[in-house]
This record gives C-alpha cells, structure tokens and sequence, in this order.
C-alpha cells in the first residue's frame, strides 16, 4: 500500500518579491495592456489629488494679503478665489472618475486573472503523479482553490491597486512638499523614517505569523475533511472524544498564529497614526516660527506664506497617510504571497512523465491488422520507429521480470517479484494486509515506476507504451469506490463519454446492477451525490463494475470488487464478473475464496516477496501458507 498521506516535510523559502513578480508575470499573461491601463489611471489619480490641493495656497493667500491691507473684504474680488476653488473641485471629480476606473478595471483583472490560476492549478494537478496526492491531504489540496486563492483575490483586486496609489501618492507630494519647504520637508522625513523603521518591525513578525496561519488553516480544513468524511468509523470506535481533542489542538495551533498575525498587524495602523499625527505637529509649529520670524539657516532666509502652510500641512496629511495604508496593505499581501507560494509550488511539481511512443489503436481482426476508427473490439500496439509502422496484436500477456519496487527508494516493499499472465489467465493474489497485492496492480498501471526490473505488456516493455494507451487497455475495479455528482448513467459512463443508453443499460446488467438501478426513482437518470451516499455500499460496487464492463477492457483488474458486497449480492455479481473476465486476462487481489478457487494461478504473498505459487489444489497440496489461509477462515484476510 502507499504511504501514509503527509503534509510536506518543509517548504522552500522563497523572497516574496520574486513571487510578486511572478504574480505580476501571471497578470501580464491575462491582461497585458488593462495593466498599463490601470498604472496610467493610478498615476493620473495620484497627480490630480496632488494638484488639487495646491489649490489650497491659491484660495488663502489672496484672501489674507487682501485682508492685511483693507482689513475688511469691501471691493475684494472673489473671482479671484473661485476660479482656483472650481478647479479644485474639478480636480476631485476627476479623481473619483479615475478611481472608479481603476478599481473596476481591477476588478475584471482580479477576476479573470484568478481564473487562469484555478484553471492552470486544476489542469497541471491532473498531470501530477498519483504519489504526490499520496502525500496530501484532500483538505490540504482544497484550501489552495479556497483559501490562498480567495486571498489571492483581495490582493489583487485591493492591496494592489492600494499599494499603487499610495506610492505614486507619497513621490508626487513628496515633490510638492519639497518644492514649498525644503527645512520642513526634511522633518517630516525624519518622522517618516521612524514610521517605516517602526511598520517593518511589525510587518516583518506579522508576515511570518501570517504564514504560518495559512498552514495551519490548510490543516484545520484537511483535518475536518477527513474527519467528517470518515464520520461512520468516528463513531463506531467512539472516537468523537479524542477527534474533538485533536481538533482543538489544531484550532489552538491557528488560534495563536492568527491572534500573533493580526496582533502586530492591528498595531500598525496606531503606530502609524500616531507618529503621523505627531509629525503633523511639530511641522505645524515649526512652519509657523517660519511663516512668524523668517529665520536665516546656513545663509538661507526662510520664508512661508500662511497659504503655503496649509497647503504644506495638508501635503503632510497626504503623506503619511498613504505610508500608513502602505503598510496595513504589505500585511494582506504578504498572507496573499504566502498563499501564492503554495500554488506556485504546486504548479512548479513535476508532471507525471510518460516517455512512451507506443500507442493503441483499434484494428479490424486480429486477422486483419488494419488500424480503424470504429470499436470493433480488437486492439493492437502501434510502434513507429524510423518512418516504419508495426502493428502487434493486444492480447493481455503481462509478465514480470525480477521487480523491486518501494515508494519511497530507500525503503523496498516489492521484492524480486516475477510471474506472468498469458492472455486470457485469471491470476490470483492472496495475502495479509501490506503485502504488496495493490503495489503490483499500480505497477501494471503505471501509477509507479519501478526501481529495478522489468514489466512486458504483449513482449512491450510497458515503459515504452504511452500511459495514457496503457491505462486505456486496463479496466480497474477498486475496493474503495468514487463515485461523481451526476445520474447513474453518467457514472457508469465515466470511463466511455460517448457511450450510447443501451451500451450502458448493457453494461449495468452484465454486472447485474440493472435490477437496483430500475427500482430507484427515476432510474438511470437517478441524480447521485456525495459520493453516492443515497446508494448502499453493495450498489455503489456494482456500478464501478459495470463502469470498467462499459470500457470492455482486454485487461481486468480486481483490486478486492467484491469485498464490499454481501454474500446474497456478491452471488449476483458473481455471475456477471464470470461473463465480464470471459475472453480477459485478470489480476484479481483476493477477499474471498469463491474469487480465487478457479483461478489459472495464485500468487501468495508475504512482506513483498512471491513465497507460493499454483492453482488452486496443488497450493493446499504444498500446506504452506495457502493451505493455513484455508483452512484457518472463509476470508484470506
């Protein structure tokens, strides 16, 4: 059997500005020119804003001058002023229109871009090999479609956007301010550089916290899958105790690191408040010794009109208000990154590699060997080597050469394993739990690749056949079954898309699940969900029997079918697995004898290795193993 499923042993560190680029590298793929799009609004935003409060000296300064001179506003034209207050006014507006713009520009950018992501994160999974979903949990691989992406989303579609505009904010007033008081502006970058000295400590723990809250949020989510997926063994062992205990260790684990996270991440906004406001102050005061004394510094006279002051103070406002967002922001996206880290991880695991370049393809007869479309029935291996086209007969012999398998390379759990099945054999395995019945069965698949050794499929090295083919020229019954959302017609057709009713009417009694499928409401357009939980154990066996009978594979596997059927049901399905292995060769992983007596050979197994073999009477001839197997339970296991 595989490994047990585990979370990944560490993660890769990786800067986060390189996964921001490659964030950015994914936006581009999407949407290229909306991006520039939204830069130029942004910028344009960000300098109207600025403009804008310009206006301020422009409104108080002749008002004041006027005012020092008459003392009074008689003969003061105020045209003067609402010119300059009108613009302003337009300029504001023209910053909404902009803002509105962009963000939902944004929007659709976010959305699509998130869309490819899924896409692409879906698409590159199904080419993954079946070890790495071996070592992770369902859970596990769902919080990256929930969790990181939707925090993927509000990066994109709000930190982004935010970030942007913050900085191209603090660059355009920075330039103003400077323009109107450079003694100033130096003050005001001095508190700027305690604010940012002050967010990074903060930021810096809270992006640690913040990943490791996603981590444990992908395990609190794959420890409630597991969980209430297996509610029936949570109960039949009375283990709701120690599930509610394990999860609240879990939930004690995400507890701390989300109230560490948003602990240093809520103080930013005060800290950063706070020394803005302190910065507002003291540049108040100083602007108006300026604007009072007109000081001489290093030669220097300098001056400020009270409507430069303003201005100035409210440039301050302006400046380190977006340092402030800037630095809620880099929290939101630092768990995005984090959560983008996963999914770029997934997407940078290697694919399942298939190195084949032989294929299948349908044939008139084994007497004709013409390659046609339609399914006659008859398979050949088509091998294309230097311009010449061999076509070989598909007649299921498979045979083993000296095998040595292990999961994990360091630790070989399929020992020197040789044997062979010519076409048409029902081969037996029989042996205790983790002996390595279900190992050789995905090593006919491919499922795993083998260490050392050799597996011939009609004389092919099956490494050399295309995997997609092999699999094609196997059926599989597990003992676990899946079943998918959709009508009992569409499952049994699941391996045959195009499969016309009767074909799957066909298949159904072949494997004798017609007569249940009949009883149910609306028969084979009977909506199953949830695994087929409205169907019992028995049925949902007898359905994946008759999805492998659809196929009509040349090859049958029978990873323990009918351990899941009880022994009245298990008499009907018999007779249908009799005519469905007719004409096949069959590997069949035994539970019970009435699947192992006629069979051509039966393999024993113990700790990986081959310890008997023969037929039936001639094993409980040797009273070795088999013979204690027998003789000892009805069941072998």
């Amino acid at each position: 059997m595989p490994p047990m499923r585990r979370g990944p042993a560490g993660a890769k560190v990786e800067h986060p500005f390189r996964i921001l680029k490659r964030v950015f590298q994914t936006i581009f793929k999407v949407h290229p020119v909306a991006l520039f799009v939204v830069f130029a609004l942004i910028i344009g935003a960000s300098l109207c804003s600025t403009l804008a409060i310009s206006m301020v000296q422009r409104i108080v300064d002749p008002m004041v001058n006027y005012l020092k001179a008459n003392e009074s506003f008689v003969g003061f034209d105020f045209m003067n002023v609402l010119i300059p207050v009108f613009f302003m006014i337009g300029l504001f507006i023209l910053v909404s229109i902009l803002n509105y713009s962009y963000a939902r520009i944004m929007m659709n950018v976010s959305q699509d871009t998130l869309k490819y992501i899924r896409d692409h994160l879906f698409s590159h999974m199904e080419t993954l090999p079946l070890r790495y979903f071996d070592t992770r949990t369902t859970g596990a691989i769902m919080s990256l479609y929930t969790n990181d992406v939707d925090a993927l989303r509000q990066m994109l579609s709000q930190s982004i956007p935010q970030m942007l505009s913050s900085i191209f904010t603090i660059i355009f007033v920075l330039i103003m301010m400077i323009i109107y008081s450079p003694l100033l502006t130096l003050v005001t970058i001095l508190f700027t550089l305690v604010l940012v000295f002050a967010t990074r400590f903060l930021t810096k723990r809270s992006g640690v916290f913040f990943l490791k809250q996603q981590r444990d949020l992908s395990r609190i989510n794959g420890f409630c899958e597991e969980t209430f997926e297996g509610q029936k063994v949570v109960k039949v062992f009375n283990h709701e105790e120690k599930a509610k205990e394990e999860f609240e260790n879990i939930n004690l684990a995400l507890e701390k690191s989300n109230y560490f996270a948003n602990m240093f991440s809520a103080n930013v906004g005060p800290v950063a408040n706070n020394i803005g406001y302190l910065s507002f102050a003291v540049t108040a005061i100083l602007g108006a010794l300026i604007y009072l004394y007109s000081p001489t510094i290093l030669g220097i006279t300098m001056t400020l009109s009270i409507g430069a002051l303003q201005a100035y103070l409210v440039y301050t406002k302006n400046f380190s208000m977006p340092i402030s967002q800037l630095s809620n922001q880099v929290n939101f996206i630092m768990m995005a990154l984090a959560g983008a880290k996963r999914i770029f991880d997934v997407m940078d695991e290697a694919s399942e590699v298939d190195d084949g370049d032989v294929s299948l393809v349908n044939i008139k007869s084994e007497e004709e060997l013409i390659e046609c479309e339609e399914h006659t029935g008859h398979w050949a291996w088509k091998k294309e080597r230097d311009g010449n086209v061999e076509l070989i007969p598909l007649k299921g012999d498979v045979r083993f050469f000296g095998v040595d398998f292990g999961y994990e390379e360091n630790q070989i759990v399929l020992h020197d394993i040789s044997l062979y099945a010519e076409a048409g054999q029902k081969i037996a395995f029989v042996g205790a739990t983790g002996a390595g019945k279900t190992t050789i069965t995905n090593l006919i698949n491919r499922f795993y690749d083998v260490q050392d050794g050799k597996i011939r499929y009609d004389g092919i090295n099956i490494n050399h056949i295309k995997k997609r083919d092999l699999r094609k020229s196997l059926g599989m019954v597990l003992q676990d079954t899946h079943l998918f959302t959709g009508t009992i017609a569409e499952n049994i057709a699941y391996g045959k898309k195009n499969a016309s009713k009767e074909e799957i009417i066909n298949a159904a009694r072949l494997a004798n699940a017609d007569s249940f499928i009949e009883r149910l409401p609306q028969g084979y357009d009977t909506i199953i969900t949830g695994d087929g939980e409205n169907l019992s154990q028995g049925q949902r066996q007898l359905l994946s029997i008759a999805r492998a009978a659809l196929i009509d594979p040349p090859v049958l596997i029978l990873d323990e079918a009918t351990s899941s059927i009880d022994t009245w049901t298990e008499s009907l399905v018999q007779k249908g697995m009799d005519s469905l292995m007719k004409g096949r060769t069959v590997f069949v992983i035994a539970h019970r004898l009435s699947t192992v007596r006629n069979s051509n050979a039966i393999m024993v197994l113990e700790h990986g290795r081959i310890i008997e073999r023969g037929n039936h009477e001639s094993l409980l001839e040797q009273k070795g193993k088999y013979y204690q197997l027998y003789t000892g339970a009805f069941e072998l296991e």
